[in-house]
């Protein structure tokens, strides 16, 4: 019953804003939104002490039939599992922070009402996603973050980039999610059910079942892996599928830190993890998931590297730290990515948020070469984007140190090619992460100031509504790392999990992870420091080295800056030929479809207009007219008799 209320409070603070908040005013509409959040919130942590702690049993809340046509059958139902509660909890409390967050940074917009309603109904939509019984349940949580980042992205619909953006994020998720369409439809053909419970239930029988696709024989569980995490790569941004993120800071901030923390972009992580059953008997596409999260996270940590938007640094890191996520799906470590995606929930929603109380104090302006000089100005704000740092980088205590690290001690330990592959990967990246986060870090806040004399008299710390969400972020983002790592990953794993993740009787990943070097298991924090201590060197102490690096690899630096130009790629590939293609069938349209029909009637008017002249009203001239039809049907006559 509570898991149920945590999931539709929200989904109740958005019709109430929508419908009723736009009439009694913007602060009954945050009102609204904010209690049912705060609700969800307090049921969605009860269930969770409940199931974890309290020795509640696992199981289905049913909420009533939904589709029911011949043989299909499925109906409305929660799942009470360990990996269920956990998104919940989570994806709550960091959505009713962020939404009183926005009580603050949205207080001078037009349509607060309008706001805080999408925002309730993008949370809504996420909770629907990982509480789902079957797979068509789950399609429609997914679906319903589409719509909504959609309006979230394009919120601010007089800017034209904003609706662009929009529109991007929206056509880009479609195509991962027609394979994901497609994946569903072959569970459903190869088990004849898309209920999760039946689905697993099923999985040994059907481990040797072939599946004939481009001329050759490919086993039906590598054929569904892959089409599964197609799907998952369109919602969590992985590299070929990633253009669509960083156009998402065109939204409102508390939006970035909605998508890029606690939802949508999790959505695929989640996935790959809801159907280990099925995905640890499918070690092709497994390997697949790993050679393209280890390629994701190198890829975006370079990208942040040269980038100077203070959001879009931070929307590159998050992209490069679900790449992690996935490095840790694909070989078998399911509860190291659910652990890292719970503890980067927390420190990426205080880095988002903290960004957005630094764009409220600097009037607005997100480029960090017009920044620096005003830690002292915004203490609180600074002390949190160090804390929120600290764990992006992996520095112990803080969580990043416990859920990076561990993913990056499964890889090594899968002893796979493409597990070692991600783990040299996500190494590097360990260490362009410190580099970026402290690039960011001090351009922003120290140095001489480089705004104008106008924006830095206006500097300011945040209103306390803004920052108390920040303040009880940053608790998560140092203890929940420690706090939880020997439950979810110690050996009583399954304590926790239950069987919310079932791995092969194979997959020994997480005990050969007690096994690595000491080597490996420093090499981490090490990088991570010396990306740190990199940083400071060039921003702090030698500003001058990166403008003379930039200068001498110029071709490196560009490649770099300009995301390795895929959008150009994607534009010469896609959209340029999509326009012409559109404006020659346009003008088939225009010259021959409207353009007969047209012709046609354009000579019926012309004729029409040239036999009025004859209507002269003189009895002589239609006497006259008539003899020569007569004489023309005579002579006719006489010739064609």
């Amino acid at each position: 019953m509570l898991l149920a209320i945590a999931v539709m409070a929200p989904l109740f603070g958005s019709i109430f804003a929508l419908f009723i908040g736009r009439i009694l005013g913007d602060r009954t509409a945050q009102a609204a939104t904010i209690a049912c959040m705060v609700l969800a919130a307090i049921c969605g942590m009860t269930s969770f002490v409940e199931l974890i702690y309290g020795g509640a049993a696992p199981g289905v809340v049913s909420l009533g039939s939904w589709v029911s046509a011949s043989d299909f059958h499925v109906d409305w139902a929660l799942r009470f599992d360990a990996l269920s509660v956990s998104m919940v909890a989570m994806v709550t409390c960091v959505a009713s922070l962020i939404h009183i967050y926005s009580v603050g940074y949205m207080s001078h917009d037009k349509t607060i009402w309008r706001f805080f309603s999408y925002l309730s109904l993008f949370t809504f939509a996420m909770l629907m996603l990982v509480t789902a019984d079957n797979l068509l349940q789950l399609f429609f949580g997914w679906e319903g973050v589409g719509l909504a980042s959609y309006l979230l992205i394009g919120y601010w619909y007089d800017r034209p980039s904003a609706c662009v953006a929009a529109m991007k994020a929206f056509i880009v998720n479609r195509v991962g999610d027609l394979f994901f369409a497609v994946g569903i439809a072959l569970v459903f053909v190869t088990f004849g059910s898309i209920e999760f419970t039946d689905i697993f239930a099923a999985i040994q029988r059907h481990q040797s079942d072939m599946y004939h696709v481009l001329g050759a024989d490919f086993r039906v569980y590598e054929v569904i892996g892959v089409l599964l995490f197609l799907g998952a790569m369109g919602k969590s941004a992985q590299l070929g599928l990633h253009v669509w993120l960083p156009d998402a800071m065109e939204g409102p901030t508390p939006v970035s830190a909605l998508i890029h923390a606690a939802t949508m972009v999790t959505a695929g992580v989640f996935l790959m993890s809801r159907m280990s059953p099925l995905m640890d008997y499918a070690p092709g596409a497994l390997g697949f998931v790993t050679v393209v999260g280890g390629s994701t996270a190198l890829f975006a940590a370079t990208v942040a590297c040269t980038q100077n938007d203070i959001k879009r640094v931070i929307a590159y890191s998050t992209c490069s730290q679900l790449g992690y996520m996935f490095v840790a799906a694909g070989v078998g470590a399911y509860q190291a990515s659910m652990f890292h995606l719970l503890t980067h929930a927390f420190f990426k929603a205080l880095l988002f948020l903290g960004a957005g109380s630094v764009i409220h104090a600097m009037s607005d302006e997100q480029d960090m070469r017009r920044m620096g000089g005003i830690w002292k100005l915004i203490p609180i704000t600074y002390v949190m984007f160090w804390i929120g740092n600290l764990a992006l980088a992996g520095v112990p205590p803080f969580a990043g140190f416990y859920s990076k690290d561990a993913i990056l001690e499964a890889a090594w330990a899968s002893h796979s090619l493409s597990g070692h592959y991600g783990f040299w990967c996500g190494l590097i990246a360990a260490f362009l992460t410190a580099f970026y986060s402290w690039r960011l870090m001090i351009m922003t806040f120290h140095g001489a100031p480089r705004a104008d004399r106008n924006t830095m008299e206006h500097v300011h710390e945040s209103p306390w509504v803004m920052v108390v969400p920040l303040l009880l972020l940053s608790v998560g983002a140092v203890f929940t790392g420690y706090a939880f790592h020997e439950q979810i990953l110690g050996a009583d794993w399954r304590e926790y999990w239950g069987t919310a993740i079932q791995i092969a009787p194979t997959n020994h990943v997480l005990l050969r992870m007690e096994e690595v070097s000491s080597l490996v298991t420093f090499a981490p924090t090490v990088l991570g420091l010396a990306g740190i201590a990199l940083a400071y060197v060039f921003y702090m102490f030698k500003p001058e080295i990166p403008v003379m690096i930039a200068e001498k690899f110029g071709p490196i630096y560009r490649f770099s800056y300009n995301k390795w130009y895929f959008d150009e790629l994607y534009a010469a590939i896609f959209v340029r030929p999509t326009l012409w293609l559109a404006k020659a069938l346009w003008q088939v349209d225009a010259d021959i479809v409207d353009g007969m029909p047209n012709g046609v009637a354009a000579l019926t008017t012309s004729g029409a207009q040239q036999i009025i002249k004859i209507q002269t009203g003189s009895i002589a001239t239609y006497a006259f007219v008539m003899l020569i039809g007569v004489v023309g049907l005579v002579g006719s006559f006489l010739i064609f008799r």
